[in-house]
This record gives structure tokens, sequence and C-alpha cells, in this order.
């Protein structure tokens, strides 16, 4: 083969083009190329199998030699287009590109080596980085004083020129941008899947150039496999010219993203056979969430929660275009040594696209989208946490030890389901349809059940609202439970495997998870009934001032029931699932949305103040009033507390933690040393 010339590799290529035929007779490429000139594409695409089926060494002599073979293809490709339409053909002449996708061999990422230089090959990877698109001069037009024009075609990174004019020898030209014939051009950065990292390696990372109607293909977060030509770059020193050591680049030729199944687990017939069987039987809630993280003892009910996390419910788009938010997110507030951590790690593995983090070490670029500087001067947006997460689980850890204004970015990815950046003259609003499951300890390290959530977790208050559930972890000695879960990690440690076999091993609880997110459930009458009387039920029974349920805990209880119902293979929301959806909000609001003062269920503790201290402050607010009087003096610290004493409604200490909660709150503020005034 290596033998045969241009012409000849270009006839058999065309032949291949015009005859193949798959086995049910269809000239597959001629019908393709017939879509391609309906719907006014310049590009063929071509199965490599197809190729390898009809001419094994020449499906070879790509692979080897693909500098010889694409301009042939090319050739080929204009002759079988020429022969449809002949006009389109001779407009599309320039920008005619042959992609060939499906190589038989992919190849790791860090395997690209010297070896493979100039060679076609097919790499899998995430993209995290996509530049700004530019143009790319493919023939270059300059113009001479006289006007004549002369075209040179570019084939470097660097813009060249022709000596003279072609028709007058003048040496003075400049470019005619108009004349000139520019494509699309991208460059992305192509980064090792999770899975695929070796122990103890950092990942690596390959820059991809694409060019003409493949740009844009690949957004940061998707995985793809791009086949293409390696090339090598040469590196420079500043005041040293070329240096000898070369930078890797792909010249990409097709761009193949993946479906949004991340693993890219294979769900066989068998699979989906046994998916639904288990799906069939009575006690398939319960095998299920006996199934999740088996290594972690008891946490029935927060694993309940997190493999209905997992699941989801599907997104809704109203006529409006308003999007209705099917992901839940969770936060588990615990004391130490309770084994979140190992939880969240587990989520991040099951879930279909998951990845654990921690607050410690998160920015807010991290966790949304960076924008960086390229030595070649484009500005790259690099993909962050919750990006590279859409459409999966972004697990959270340290939730509490992140700065405030990094931990601010999550308030749109929570509810809005997108990430907004505008930096670096890059404005850009990125999918972030992501379920947040965090963790957090206490502020004094282990949880007080006489304070309040907010008083327990330095949290602000619109974060934790938009936390479907929450889950206080307490370590509350008790001699059976502590013998039971001591047992359970001992054995652990002795087999050095699991002490009881989960109903669903880790794998195929993936492919369960995975195969339900394709269901789509919807609200029956009666489910929908049974929510709004809960619902109502809960509004009723608030006393005055105190805020027990809103909507977004109506929402989550929707989102909650599609989830159980999902997780089951229903296409339709039954009571059964209304009510688990109401036990789990239950058991939220029996811990966290209870009052301490007063004992009632009152959401006042996530909204901001329970109604019991609104009515403290309000009550204080009008004794200091008093005693300010009409002539505006400063109030004494000592009279003040002495006053709020005598109500009978305030203790010695609560009375002083009022003044200082009232001069946070910017109520009061201080004129000397113990003396304060009312902000007017």
């Amino acid at each position: 083969m290596t033998s045969l010339s241009q012409a000849k590799i270009s006839e058999q290529l065309e032949f291949f083009l015009k005859s193949f035929q798959t086995p049910d007779g269809v000239a597959k490429y001629r019908a393709r190329i017939g879509q391609m000139i309906a719907e006014g594409q310049a590009s063929v695409i071509t199965d490599y199998e197809d190729l390898l089926s009809f001419d094994t060494t020449l499906a070879t002599t790509l692979i080897e030699r693909p500098d010889s073979v694409l301009p042939a293809f090319k050739e080929a490709a204009y002759e079988a287009v020429k022969t449809e339409n002949a006009s389109f053909a001779d407009s599309i002449r320039d920008s005619l590109t042959v992609r060939v996708r499906g190589l038989t061999d992919k190849l790791l990422l860090r395997g690209v080596s010297a070896k493979y230089l100039d060679k076609m090959v097919a790499i899998s990877g995430m993209v995290v980085r996509t530049s700004e698109i530019k143009p790319l001069a493919l023939v270059a037009a300059f113009s001479c004083p006289r006007g004549h024009i002369s075209f040179l075609p570019q084939t470097t990174g660097v813009l060249r020129s022709p000596a003279k004019c072609d028709e007058c020898e003048e040496k003075s030209l400049e470019l005619d941008k108009k004349n000139s014939r520019f494509t699309d051009f991208q460059v992305i950065r192509l980064q090792e899947l999770p899975e695929e990292l070796p122990p103890g390696q950092l990942p690596q990372s390959i820059d991809a150039e694409l060019v003409g109607d493949i740009v844009n293909r690949a957004r940061p977060g998707d995985r793809v496999v791009l086949t293409g030509v390696v090339r090598a770059e040469p590196e420079t020193a500043m005041g040293r010219g070329k240096l000898t050591v070369f930078r890797t680049r792909l010249e990409t030729n097709y761009v193949d993203v993946m479906a949004k199944e991340p693993g890219q687990v294979q769900i066989t017939p068998q699979d989906e056979e046994e998916i639904r069987r288990i799906a069939s039987l009575p006690d398939a809630y319960e095998r299920l969430i006996n199934s999740v993280a088996p290594s972690i003892f008891g946490f029935e009910t927060q694993k309940e929660a997190v493999l209905l996390m997992v699941c989801g419910a599907p997104q809704r788009t109203l006529p409006d275009g308003t999007t209705l938010r099917g992901d839940l997110n969770i936060f588990l507030v615990g004391d130490p040594g309770t084994a979140k951590s190992e939880l969240l790690r587990y989520v991040a593995r099951v879930a279909p696209r998951g990845l654990y983090t921690t607050g410690r070490g998160s920015t807010a670029a991290g966790l949304t989208a960076a924008v960086v500087k390229e030595k070649s001067g484009l500005m790259m947006l690099e993909a962050g946490a919750v990006v590279l997460a859409d459409q999966g689980v972004a697990a959270i850890d340290e939730f509490d030890k992140m700065r405030p204004e990094d931990r601010g970015v999550l308030h749109e990815v929570m509810e809005q389901q997108s990430a907004s950046v505008a930096k670096g003259g890059i404005v850009a609003t990125l999918n972030a349809r992501t379920s947040i499951l965090a963790a957090a300890n206490p502020v004094l390290g282990k949880y007080d059940p006489y304070k309040n959530i907010y008083e327990n977790v330095n949290l602000p208050t619109p974060l934790l609202t938009r936390f479907d559930l929450i889950f206080i972890i307490r370590d509350i000695p008790d001699r059976v439970k502590d013998e039971k879960l001591a047992t359970h990690i001992l054995e652990t440690h002795r087999s050095q495997g699991l002490v009881a076999q989960p109903p669903l091993d880790f794998e195929m609880l993936r492919k369960y998870l995975i195969y339900a997110k394709k269901i789509d459930p919807q609200l029956t009458k009666e489910a929908q009934e049974r929510l709004l009387q809960f619902y109502l039920d809960l509004r009723d029974a608030s006393t005055e001032g105190a805020i027990t349920v809103t909507p977004r805990q109506l929402e989550s209880l929707i989102r909650l029931a599609t989830a159980r119902a999902r997780l089951l293979l229903r296409d339709k929301v039954t009571v059964d699932d209304a009510l688990h959806a109401i036990n789990l909000m239950r058991k939220m609001l029996e811990t966290v949305g209870v009052d301490v003062k007063t004992g009632r269920v009152d959401l006042g503790v996530l909204h901001g103040r329970p109604a019991s201290e609104r009515t403290q402050l309000e009550q204080a607010m009008d004794i200091f009033k008093q005693l300010h009087g009409p002539e505006k003096k400063p109030v004494e610290a000592k009279l003040f507390v002495d006053e709020l004493v005598k109500t009978g409604n305030f203790s010695v200490e609560e009375a002083r933690r009022v003044i200082t909660t009232l001069y946070k709150l910017g109520q009061i503020y201080e004129v000397r040393s113990g003396y304060y005034s009312k902000i007017s």
C-alpha cells in the first residue's frame, strides 16, 4: 500500500464512498452525502469500522500516514459529492472535510508518546477548558499598491506572506482580510478521566485544536472521545529561541461527545431484565436502601435520602421557559467521627456523575468556572466542580470551613441550576444541574441540642433554605447501639470485606440508578391531594408569627415523591411515594425545624430567627424605645438589662445576648462604653 500513489488512494476511497453498502443493501455513504447536501453541511462523517471491513490495508495506512490519506480522502469526497450535486460540491470545495470516527483502539491520554507523532489516534477524556472561538486564516490574500491580489495558503501557525506580487513583482504587500478565507478555530484542554487515573498520579492533559464545524461541540465538563493527528509543537524560551523539547497537541478531526452517563456503564439486555425484576419485588425499596454504603452501619434515613437524591426527579421546563429544579440538595450536620465523609465519598462513587471535594481547599472559581489566560493570549474557560458534576452529584465535605465569599457562588447553583461567570471579557452561563450533598461539623465541635441549627452551624440563612433535607447526626452514647457499631467495625476489619452482603452489589446499584434516571414519572391526583393536605395541615398548625413550611418545602416534597417513583421504575407518583416523602420531611422538621425554646415546629430557625426569638427582640426594642424617650438620651446597658429581666420573659444572660443581637443587627449603636442609642 505504501507504494500506491496519492491518486490511487483517492480512487479507492472514492469507490468506497460510492459503493459501500450496509448488510441490508443500503448505500450508506451515498445516503449520508445526500443528507449532507440537504442540510448544507461541509463534512462527510466516516465510520472507521466500515473502512476496515472494506480494505484493511487502506484503514491501516490512514492510521499510520494520515497526512497522505486525509488529503486523498478529501479529493475522493469531493468527487462523490460532485456526482450527487456538482454546483454544491464546487461551493464547498475548500471547506469540505472528511471526519473519521470510531477508531477500534482508544489510546489512554497518558499513553500519548513520541511514537504516535503524526499518526491518527482516538483519545478519551474530560474537557476542562475551552477557549473563545477565533477566525483562522486558511488562505491569506495580499494586495500590492497597484491592486493586484496574491493568495497564499497558510499551513503553519505563523502568518506567511509572498515574497512579491504574482503579477507586478512588487514587494510591498498588505494583508487583504476581505479576500482571505477564514474558518472557526478553538482550543480545548482534555484531561484524563478520573477512573483512568493510576494511583498516586496527577491527571495529565493535552491541548486539542478544533477547526471548522466541530468547534463548540464540547463544553467544560463533557466527556469526549477525540479522533485526530498527534503533532509536536516547538517550545520557545525568552532570548534563546526554539528549544529541542516539544509540546504535544492534537489536531482534532472528530469530536464524539459521550452520552451523559459518565461511567459509560453498558447496560445489557440481561442487566435490564434483572433491574426490572428487582423493581417488581415487594421489598424493592428496602433492598435498594440496604445496598447503599453497606460498610457504614445504620444511617437508614440518611441512606434513603441520598438514594433519592442520586436518582433525582426530572427537570421540568414550562412554556414560558421557566425551569423547575428536579435535583435534591441534602445537608448533613453532625458530630465528628459519625461517618459523614465516608457517606459522601460513597455517593460520589456510586452516582452516575459524581464528584467529591472539600470546603477547605475549594474556591469560588474552583467550584464554578475560572477564566485562565494561556501563553498564546487566548482566554480559556476552565470548568469547576459543580459544572463538571452537571447532571450528577457534587459532594462537598467540610462545608463549614469554606470562606463565605466562596460559598456564596452556590446560591445560584442550588436554585437556578447554573453557574454564571463574568471575568476577563468572558461572560458565560454554564449548566450546573447538580445535586449538592454537603456535610459540616457544628461550630463548637459537638452539636448542642439546646441551640437552634443556625447557632450550631455558621451558615447564611439563604443557603440553609436551599437544602431540601437537613439531617442532624449526633453521637450519643448508647450501650446497645455502641456494641452493634463496634462489632460491625471489628468484623469488617477481621474479615477484610463486607460483614453482610448487600442485596445489590456496587456495579449493579450503579446500573440500576443509571437506568432509573431515564424514567419520567407524572404526579397523580391522589398523590397531589396527599401532599397538599400535609402542607395545609402544617400551615394551619402554625402559631402567629411562626414559619412552619413554605412553598419551597412543598416543592421539596414533590421532588422526593417523584424521585421515589422514578427509583421504583414507575411512570406515576403514587400515594405511597407521597407518604414516604412526607415521612422524610417530618423527620427533618422534628429535629432541625424545632425551636428549642418553645419545642414547637418553626422553620424560622432556617429562615432567619424563630418566632420566639423574634418576639423577644420586638419586646426588647419596645422597652429600649421607652428608655430612650423623646429626647433620645443614651440608655445604660445595666438599666436596660434590669428592665428586660423585670418583664419575666428574659434571664440576665438572655437580656445581655439581646443587646449584642440588636447591636449586630444595626438597631442600636454604642455612644460610649456601656451606653447605647437607637439608630433613627
